[in-house]
């Protein structure tokens, strides 16, 4: 046997999964096929608020290859009321939740019927045969308009359209000083309203379910980031014995939290194929996505920010007014408050209160998208960052540097309350700075702007830190989370020297069957290729916490290197009997355990054989290496960097071009450098389309006006500059691989970099803030109006 000789972990391989998936050896969910399957269409309500009057599907249900029209009548009895695992605050107004609904809809685009055919196209054909009449109800849409005493109400058993208000104070919490007086004794104050636009996770591949009932197990196949919280849901709503099911996650195009949901379509297509007794698949529509996947962020920020004439900051205060939409999903109302902990940012403030009232309004509801919760609150603090050096005359590098915490305070405990525990932000920005070139391009900017060039340019700047690697139950418990953050890994040694790797984490383009697999060869000392990854299936990796929250590696992959030293530790014993010397005395490199002081040893899989062999093992060994392992942290991880941005602005047409972005992250120790670059271009330009491009828009009735990409628009690679990336490497001490997240670190960092660009290129107009999107018609406005 060989073994590996190059270290695996900063290697930059390509992914292992890249060759199924784009030569269309794939496993999507739609995929597959079954016997006897059926094909499943749902209709959707085309208003916002209605009594359901009436339904007619005596036409439908007549129609060729429909076997079965269902409405929520139909399905009262056995469809409950979908699950939120976040109750925020012990008042929280929780209402019930139906799959489909059963006589009144709240948002238009929920469920009111369902069709069960031959085919897809069948099914479809015979939506357009059901008669529903609607008895029209009031709608309220604006967040602020909800909670006046006067507005229609969304749920009327709870006498107002409030969710929740959750608070955070530093005084009490003993993490820093009383806001309110630092606020009022200081010399400079600042208040802000900044809107945080509601918008839709747009990923690549539809959701589809398939359900097959004919086993004596029922199996679900789902595009989903969450197999396990999903089976676990399932049976908690449906009353479904919970090892009679099992979820699997095949290939999944991508998710950005879109995904980390127990969706109506899930519960649907199981009762339905439950009902009939055969595989039933439903398959969305790119309208029916954009409808009926969780929306995310919604939210208006008033910022009050405290601080000295010098730029020190001495207080912030945040209130957020957050729109949940019509109902609660999986996580819906916690999502806001993640980023209570992430608006003091990078910065040593000695005090802060944060505010959040969730309202519910007439429309899709939102959960987590890509940061979830932290790009808000970066974009929050950073903007506010840009406007203290406006407002003191002052570079807005220099401000920050004025507040930020020093590398050599670290480990700091924040005015939140977390530890950060290791980071330079000095490091980065100065390399990010280089790159970009900073003062060149301040001096480019100050000429086109005594030139009266029409094109004018911005520099944008982020400095940012998030946390990630969702895990620590006792934080989550302290949060009044639904369930722990641990993560599950386990390794099986195969009688021939491969190994296979069972997973909880559920990737869904984040190629872990390559980082796994390269984690796994270095603690062994096994050749890359020899490792195989499993996950994403409930019965053949029984436990897993899934995928999000950038916690893969920082907790599933810290599972699997534990897992690795636990076979180790059973295969020492085998390898010092083997050799005729003590287990202390063996020295592990390279897979081979050598006797200490001779050129005696054995490969790991020569063990491995002999264990499967079993004829001459150590006397009460039992025949086994595999191994697992859990893990789960006591403190998150936190990446950092520095994001910046330049853009020309055409005052003439509003019109943005970004024309250079330099990133500089530091994601602590780097397993595939190729992998985190991919995942940085992802992110950033998740962020850039957040800033310029996407928004969900309703009009005065409630109904969604973005329901296309032709209406939702998405940036293509040639609205895209070539993107700078570099790193700083500060690992971090809350796991043993040293490893911090970087999946959402992109999109946290790159919205306020670019909106900051685009406000500095015009600030000397009179314009202090332009409301995401940043189109050309609203920068036109802005720079016309001076506002």
């Amino acid at each position: 046997m060989t073994a590996a000789v190059e270290a695996e972990v900063g290697r930059a391989r390509r992914r292992k999964e890249d060759a199924r998936l784009i030569t269309g050896r794939t496993r999507w969910t739609d995929n597959l096929t079954l016997p006897g399957m059926l094909h499943l269409a749902i209709l959707r309500s085309p208003v916002a608020h209605a009594r359901i009057a009436a339904v007619d599907t005596s036409a439908a249900e007549a129609m060729p290859g429909v076997l079965a029209v269902l409405t929520g009548v139909d399905l009262a009895k056995e469809q409950g009321s979908m699950g939120c695992a976040w109750p925020v605050t012990p008042d929280m107004a929780a209402p019930q939740h139906p799959a489909m609904a059963v006589d009144t809809v709240r948002y238009a685009g929920e469920a009111v019927a369902l069709v069960v055919a031959a085919s897809a196209y069948q099914a479809r054909d015979a939506l357009d045969a059901i008669d529903v009449e609607y008895a029209d109800l009031p709608v309220v849409l604006d967040v602020t308009r909800a909670l006046a005493a006067d507005s229609p109400l969304v749920h009327p058993e709870f006498g107002s359209n409030r969710c929740a208000t959750w608070v955070f104070d530093s005084a009490e919490a003993g993490t820093g000083g009383e806001t309110a007086p630092a606020i009022a004794d200081a010399e400079v104050v600042l208040r802000r309203r900044f809107r945080q636009q509601r918008i839709i996770p747009a990923f690549m591949e539809p959701r589809s379910v398939l359900v097959d009932p004919t086993g004596d197990q029922v199996t679900m196949w789902s595009a989903t980031q969450v197999p396990h919280i999903l089976r676990m849901m399932l049976a908690a709503t449906l009353g479904l014995p919970e090892h009679k099911l099992r979820v699997i996650a095949p290939d999944v195009g991508g998710g950005f939290g879109g995904k980390l949901q127990v969706t109506p379509e899930e519960v649907l297509v199981l009762l339905a194929a439950r009902r009939l007794g055969r595989p039933v698949k439903y398959t969305e529509t790119r309208s029916d996505s954009m409808l009926s996947c969780h929306h995310g962020r919604d939210q208006f920020q008033d910022l009050t920010l405290a601080a000295r004439p010098d730029g020190t900051i001495t207080a912030l205060e945040v209130e957020l007014l957050a729109d949940l939409g019509a109902y609660l999903g999986l996580l819906t109302p916690g999502i806001p408050l993640l980023g209570a902990f992430m608006f003091n940012g990078i910065y040593r403030i000695p005090a802060y209160r944060f505010t959040c009232t969730s309202v519910f309004t007439n429309k899709m509801y939102t959960d987590a998208v890509r940061g979830a919760g932290r790009p808000e609150a970066t974009f929050g603090i950073e903007r506010m960052m840009d406007e203290l050096a406006a407002e003191l005359g002052l570079d807005p590098l220099e401000v920050r540097r004025r507040n930020w915490i020093g590398h050599e305070q670290f480990p700091f405990t924040t005015v939140a309350g977390l530890t950060y525990d290791s980071g330079n932000y000095e490091a980065a920005t100065d390399r990010a700075t280089e790159l970009f070139d900073y003062q060149g391009l301040r001096r480019e900017q100050a000429r086109r702007r005594e030139q009266d060039d029409p094109t004018l340019l911005g520099i944008g700047v982020s400095t940012y830190t998030e946390m990630c690697g969702i895990a620590p139950s006792k934080v989550l418990g302290s949060l009044s989370f639904g369930a722990g953050g641990w993560e599950h890994a386990a390794i099986r040694m195969l009688p021939t020297g491969k190994v296979e790797v069972v997973t909880g984490s559920s990737p869904h383009g984040q190629g872990h069957e390559t980082a796994w697999s390269q984690i796994v060869a270095d603690r062994l000392g096994v050749p890359f290729e020899d490792v195989e990854v499993l996950h994403g299936d409930t019965q053949i990796s029984p436990r897993g916490m899934d995928t999000y929250g950038s916690r893969s590696l920082a907790v599933g992959g810290v599972a699997v290197l534990l897992a690795a030293d636990r076979v180790l530790d059973k295969a020492r014993p085998v390898a010092a009997h083997l050799l005729g010397c003590a287990a202390e005395d063996l020295d592990f490199a390279a897979g081979r355990f050598t006797a200490r002081g001779t050129e005696n040893g054995v490969s790991i899989q020569e063990v491995t054989g002999a264990v499967f062999a079993a004829h001459d093992l150590p006397d009460g060994f039992e025949p086994n290496l595999d191994a697992q392992a859990t893990f789960d942290p006591e403190n998150f991880s936190f990446p950092h960097g520095t994001h910046l941005c330049a853009v020309e602005v055409d005052t003439e047409t509003g019109a943005v071009k970004i024309r250079s972005y330099v990133c500089v992250d530091d994601v602590g120790t780097v397993v595939n450098p190729l992998i985190v670059d991919g995942q940085v271009h992802g992110g950033v330009v998740h962020g850039i389309a957040q800033a310029l491009f996407e928004e969900a828009s309703y009009d005065e009735l409630g109904n969604l006006t973005t329901g296309t990409f032709a209406d939702y628009l998405l940036p293509t690679a040639a609205d895209l500059p070539h993107l700078v990336t570099d790193r700083t490497v500060t690992p971090a001490t809350s796991n043993p691989l040293g490893a911090k997240g970087v999946g959402e670190s992109g999109t946290i960092a790159a919205t306020p970099a670019v909106v900051n660009a685009v406000v500095d290129a015009v600030r000397h107009l009179g314009v202090t803030d332009i409301e995401m999107p940043c189109t050309p018609q609203r920068v036109w406005r802005a720079i016309g109006g001076g506002a």
